[in-house]
């Protein structure tokens, strides 16, 4: 009976099976212990979600579909740099890049990220920077975010349902003294507004009331009324899926685009939101009418969240039939499908491949 089923569902059926054998269980026994991040590592790739003639997107001046990749990784010198040297148990060189974002806030923020993620995965360098180093405000915010990252690693990304309670009680400890030393941080540096970013992640994976996560933003925008990063971490807040509404999402975006040019591509995140609960929004006004201030921001100068906002335009743009602009979109982007964008649905290099495929058809031809 398996020829009732399509191509696709066929090769997950026999690779479900090929797996029950592996294990030497029944597929029922499989369907109950199998959590869906790993049934879904176990179906075929599906193939782009366009319809109509796949165009030659080389024409364009684009990468070839098979150059193009969904992984994750930094092209900043300085911060592979110190990756490389805190892999070698070396501190000094991640101290001196830190300190020299001081005042860099948005630079500070990224690198920080940078450095947290590398002490996460090894935290031998990090301690001996805080030896040679006590009471230096970096080295305890660094600390800071590698105890989030460890946090989210210990708890895994897997939904709730399949966490389970010794992860969730050891989420929420490593937790409580990330927050800690936040504000540790934030004592040693008052001005620096980088502790209070990481306070927001903190408080988001504390489950903070809306209330109690309000006090933490007032120390944020205290310190830099439009950091990006901030805001794009405060965006997700008040999303539906965490702690807010689409009501409270499209007022937290539709304020800070109007306080700030540069934090007018909040509107594209929250558009992409909604639409992921089947709320059109690409084409509304909101949308629609700040695509000419986001491309001109995109023209200026770089900031860390450049090429992710590039990601979402091009996507915003197919939406509202600029094929050309969106081409040109995808021309920065180059092979890189690591966008926010394009996670959503769970195969963001096809998701990127098909949007790519609509900005090309639709386009005047080369």
């Amino acid at each position: 009976m398996l020829w009732l089923f399509k191509s696709r569902q066929r090769k997950a059926v026999f690779a479900v099976m090929k797996e029950a054998k592996r294990r030497g269980v029944s597929i029922d026994e499989l369907n109950n212990v199998l959590t869906p991040e790993e049934f879904a590592a176990l179906l075929p790739p599906e193939k782009p979600k366009f319809k109509g003639r796949i165009p030659d997107v080389t024409r364009w001046g684009l990468p070839a579909d098979g150059e193009v990749s969904a992984k994750e990784y930094w092209t900043d010198g300085e911060i592979l740099a110190v990756q490389e040297s805190t892999a070698r148990g070396e501190w000094e060189g991640a101290a001196a890049l830190l300190a020299s974002t001081r005042g860099n806030w948005a630079r500070r923020d990224q690198v920080t990220g940078a450095l947290g993620e590398a002490a996460a995965k090894d935290d031998e360098w990090l301690r001996a920077w805080r030896k040679a180093r006590p009471g230096d405000p970096g080295a305890v915010l660094v600390n800071a975010a590698s105890l989030v990252d460890v946090a989210w690693e210990v708890r895994s990304s897997l939904q709730a349902k399949h966490v389970t309670q010794e992860q969730f009680a050891a989420f929420f400890q490593v937790l409580e003294q990330a927050e800690e030393a936040v504000h540790e941080a934030a004592g040693l540096a008052p001005e620096d507004p980088t502790p209070w970013v990481t306070a927001l992640t903190i408080a988001m994976g504390r489950q903070y009331e809306n209330d109690e996560y309000r006090k933490v933003w007032a120390e944020l925008v205290a310190r830099d009324p439009w950091h990006r990063g901030a805001h794009s971490r405060a965006l997700q807040y008040w999303c539906q899926k965490w702690f807010g509404s689409n009501e409270l999402m499209w007022e937290f975006a539709e304020t800070a685009a109007a306080e700030s040019p540069k934090l007018a591509p909040l509107l594209l995140v929250a558009a992409h939101e909604a639409e992921f609960q089947d709320v059109p929004a690409w084409r509304s006004p909101r949308v629609s009418g700040a695509l000419d201030g986001i491309l001109a921001l995109l023209d200026g100068e770089d900031y860390p969240e450049k090429r992710g906002d590039r990601a979402y335009l091009a996507k915003a743009l197919v939406e509202n039939g600029r094929f050309d602009e969106a081409v040109e979109q995808f021309r920065h982007l180059g092979t890189r499908a690591d966008g926010g964008v394009w996670s959503y649905s769970g195969d963001p290099r096809s998701e990127f491949l098909a949007t790519r495929y609509a900005a090309c058809a639709g386009a005047a031809r080369p």
